[in-house]
């Protein structure tokens, strides 16, 4: 791969673009000084990209900015982004390196839905979970984990929606106590399900925004509660933390 851009029109069309990004509106003199060249070179440059509709000049002012075309040709990418191409690599590194079994979910009304499910190949307890399957919010840690990313008034509305059973000895049917949760969890960073959903499993769990911001993933790891003790669960935590940050770097 070359360390140089063959194009080095190409190279400083992108650079000025980058820079309004950043800084604009701009004057033609500010621009010239943030790009360390001549104001001739840098209006060849701003002339080129009005030209294909990338920027625009204020009749009033005379400064530069990038214009919505580029908002539009992010929307376009964004749109066609498989989140599972994404997470996948990322969500099989992670179970291979804890040996247990990984879930990707995405929000669907008052419920999350599998979409993925890394099982491990170490686990002999199989997890009831199934792609296409749903997990009510207030019983999970990913209901949790993408509770801690919404509004207090978005997640009343969301516990409110949701019939409330208790499906084990531990599951959380009052909404303060969820609450507090959430709260917990957007502190830590991460979300605990202790046998809420299902007896004898537990669950650490992370959400994840969408391409707009909103709180619609989460992805976790399961684990008998033999093998998810409290010291298991504090070693495990940081890899969780780390697998989030690649992840929405990478995304």
């Amino acid at each position: 791969m070359e360390s140089k851009n063959p194009i080095q029109v190409a190279d400083r069309l992108f650079l000025a673009m980058e820079t309004l990004s950043k800084i604009g509106p701009v004057s033609l003199a500010d621009l010239s000084r943030e790009l360390n060249l001549n104001k001739s070179t840098t209006h060849r440059l701003l002339s080129s990209l009005i030209y294909m509709g990338y920027a625009k000049q204020d009749s009033e002012t005379q400064k530069y900015d990038l214009s919505l075309k580029v908002l539009a040709l992010s929307n376009c990418l964004l749109e066609r982004l498989d989140i599972l191409e994404v997470v996948r690599p990322y969500l099989k590194s992670l179970s291979q390196e804890t040996g247990e079994t990984v879930h990707f979910v995405q929000l669907d009304g008052s419920e999350a839905v599998y979409i993925y499910k890394e099982e491990s190949r170490q686990n002999s307890v199989r997890m009831v979970s199934k792609v296409g399957s749903r997990i009510p919010l207030y019983c999970s840690g990913v209901g949790k984990a993408m509770a801690a990313g919404m509004e207090e008034s978005q997640i009343h509305k969301l516990w409110d929606a949701c019939t409330h059973k208790k499906l084990t000895r531990h599951t959380i049917t009052d909404y303060d106590t969820f609450l507090k949760e959430v709260k917990e969890a957007r502190k830590n960073g991460y979300a605990l399900d202790n046998e809420e959903n299902e007896l004898g499993v537990r669950c650490i769990a992370v959400g994840l925004t969408d391409y707009k911001g909103r709180s619609r993933y989460a992805f976790s790891i399961s684990a008998p509660v033999t093998r998810m003790t409290d010291k298991r669960i504090q070693e495990i935590i940081p890899l969780v933390l780390q697998v989030k940050k690649e992840i929405e770097q990478g995304a």
